[in-house]
Order: structure tokens, then C-alpha cells, then sequence
């Protein structure tokens, strides 16, 4: 466990001090995200699904062309040119972390409190989507950045980044409508028009013959996620703050309709997961950012009710517990525990005879 409590304190102390970092390229930002990438990319296994997502890039590096295209092609592609390279697993997992840790620092350095937002993520974010959910952990990745171009006002950027993401997990199609709200000095039809443009188009391409599949999947058979009560509720407390706090939001800060309906969601998802948990689990991994945009801006947001520092003391605490928690009761922390980096190890070669099998998540 002292790995995860490392992880977590790099970023918690500099954020319970209130220390900003200098700019997108001081030493202390670069080499925290450096290491974060190293403990994602080169973990050795470590996740629920480690078993299947090597079964899978073995699969990858011989399967035709045609079936790298067919589903998830950014995924498949990346891992057939890492064999071709000869870097295993840990090389397609340590291009999906870098992925996934630069999306969230690109978006954490425009907060007030940058980091205060990478605390906030560690827990859940990082150690539990991106060294478990690999593929859609790369989406959420391309969406922090989505979001950082989106609060800067560029709607093509917002687009791209959400279309990547698509390619390595298709449920990222659903970010698209978001980008409707967009401040642009286009019009509203325009975005409209672009973003109904592109939603058919990744449909089309990447869902719309698995939709089936996924309806019977994830609806029809009720298959059902422990912890996604726990997990939606997370999404629907910085939900709330937003809206109870929503007229100071607008004032202060920027694309308060984004966030205002990534809050709405986050509402409608503790409606709904009692009636398909495994779905809404999944999809509320996308309002996951709403945690770190808003606590990240709670200390400025409430200052003039509440001393920053102590609610700088509470948000720390407050993840520590998610942290302790999660670690040691949460039903598949096990399959985290003790972490094992290639780096750290003398014997380098995987033990093939531990490999054990669960579905991807």
C-alpha cells in the first residue's frame, strides 16, 4: 500500500500548502507527472483486467488488418505497432498513461489550484481507471484535454480530442454533444450542425454495430458493478457545490454550461443506477473530471465563507479517506495489491503461469 500513499502525497502536500507551480514546464509538475506515468505504464500485474488486456495484445500482434479496424481501432493499432517495436505490454500501457496523465495535467495547470486538482484524481482516477480501465482511461485522458481546449473556447479542438478518444473506446462518442456549448465566436447552429456532423459519423463508425451487443450486455442482463453507488454519489457531491454555487461559478469561471450539465448528468446518473449499474458505472467515468475542476476551484469559489486553507485541509483529508478506504475494502483492491513495478523488480520476465482471466471492464 505505501506505493499508493506515495503516489497520493506527492501531489496532496504541495496542494494542502497551496503551492502553484511556476508554469506548464517547472521541474517539480514535469517530474511528478514523469513518475506517474513510469508507476501506470510500467506496473506489472496490476489491475482488475491485467490478465485479458495481455491475452488481447498477444491477440493483437498476429490478428488481420481488418479486425484491428473493427472495434476500438486506436487501441488495437497502438498495441500491433508496440509489438512491432518489442516493448510488451508495459509499452502500450505506458503510451495510454502518458496519455492520460498529460490530458490531466494540461487541464489541472489552468486551475486555480493545479495542485490541489492532481490530488483530487489520484485515488480513483489513477489508480483505479488508469491502472484498471486502460482503453477508456486513454478517452477520459483525450477528454481533459477536450476540456482544457473547450474553457479556452476552441469547439474543432474540443472535437478532435473527443474523436482520438472514440478510437480507443467507443462510449466516448457520448462527450460529443458537449461540445454544443463551447464558448466560440461561431454561432450556436454552427456548432450544432458540426457537432450533430460528427456524433452520426463516430456512431456510424464505431458503435452502431455493437449497439446490440451492448444494449443486451450492459441493460438487458443487469449485470451490475460493486461500488458504482459509491461512485456515481462521488460525481453528484461536486455536482451539487456547482449548482447550489452556480451564479459565483459563472462570474469566476469559464464554460459554466459544460459543467452545468456534466452536474445534471452526474444527478440523473444516481437515479438511474440502480436500474442498470454496470452502464451507468461505466458512463460516469466521463463526469469524473467535474471532482477535480470543482474542488480544485472550491477554495477560491467559498473564500469568502470559508478560510482556503481549511478547505484545502478538507479536500485532501477527504481523498485520503476515499484512498483508505478503497484500498482496504474496496472487493477488487486486491487485485491492485502490493504493487508491482517491472522497474523495481530483479527478475523482469513475466511469470505467464499467474495469468487468470476476468471480462474487461
Amino acid at each position: 500500500m505505501f506505493a499508493y500513499w506515495f503516489l497520493y502525497l506527492l501531489p496532496a502536500v504541495p496542494a494542502f500548502i497551496g503551492v502553484r507551480p511556476r508554469n506548464m514546464f517547472s521541474l517539480s509538475w514535469i517530474a511528478v507527472g514523469l513518475l506517474f506515468i513510469l508507476a501506470i505504464g510500467y506496473r506489472d500485474e496490476v489491475g482488475g483486467d491485467w490478465g485479458n488486456y495481455l491475452i488481447h495484445y498477444y491477440h493483437f500482434t498476429e490478428a488481420p488488418i481488418n479486425e484491428l479496424l473493427a472495434s476500438d481501432p486506436g487501441y488495437r493499432l497502438l498495441n500491433r505497432l508496440i509489438a512491432e517495436w518489442g516493448w510488451q505490454i508495459y509499452g502500450v500501457n505506458a503510451v495510454c498513461g502518458a496519455i492520460f496523465i498529460l490530458g490531466l495535467l494540461a487541464y489541472c495547470r489552468q486551475l486555480p489550484a493545479p495542485w490541489l486538482g492532481f490530488a483530487v484524481a489520484v485515488p480513483y482516477l489513477i489508480i483505479v481507471i488508469a491502472m484498471g480501465y486502460t482503453r477508456q482511461s486513454v478517452a477520459l485522458g483525450l477528454f481533459f484535454l477536450a476540456l482544457a481546449d473547450m474553457e479556452r473556447g476552441h469547439f474543432l479542438r474540443y472535437l478532435l480530442w473527443v474523436s482520438i478518444g472514440t478510437t480507443f473506446h467507443k462510449s466516448a462518442v457520448l462527450l460529443v454533444p458537449l461540445g454544443i456549448f463551447t464558448t466560440h465566436r461561431q454561432g450556436w447552429l454552427w456548432r450544432s450542425v458540426a457537432v450533430a456532423a460528427a456524433a452520426y459519423g463516430l456512431w456510424d463508425l464505431f458503435l452502431e454495430e455493437h449497439q446490440d451487443y451492448l444494449w443486451r450486455e450492459y441493460v438487458d442482463k443487469q449485470m451490475e458493478s460493486q461500488g458504482a453507488v459509491i461512485r456515481v454519489w462521488m460525481n453528484l457531491v461536486p455536482g451539487l457545490l456547482l449548482l447550489v454555487y452556480r451564479k459565483r461559478w459563472k462570474e469566476l469561471f469559464p464554460a459554466y454550461s459544460v459543467w452545468f450539465w456534466l452536474s445534471i448528468a452526474a444527478l440523473i446518473g444516481v437515479v438511474l443506477v440502480g436500474y442498470a449499474t454496470t452502464a451507468v458505472d461505466r458512463i460516469s467515468l466521463y463526469f469524473t473530471p467535474l471532482q477535480v475542476a470543482v474542488f480544485a476551484r472550491l477554495p477560491l469559489l467559498l473564500h469568502d465563507r470559508f478560510p482556503p486553507p481549511l478547505l484545502r485541509f478538507s479536500i485532501v483529508m477527504g481523498y485520503a479517506t476515499v484512498l483508505f478506504v478503497w484500498l482496504n475494502y474496496a472487493t477488487h483492491a486486491q487485485y491492485w495489491l502490493p504493487y508491482r513495478n517491472m522497474l523495481l523488480q530483479r527478475d523482469n520476465l513475466m511469470q505467464q503461469d499467474d495469468w487468470y482471466y476476468r471480462p474487461i471492464e
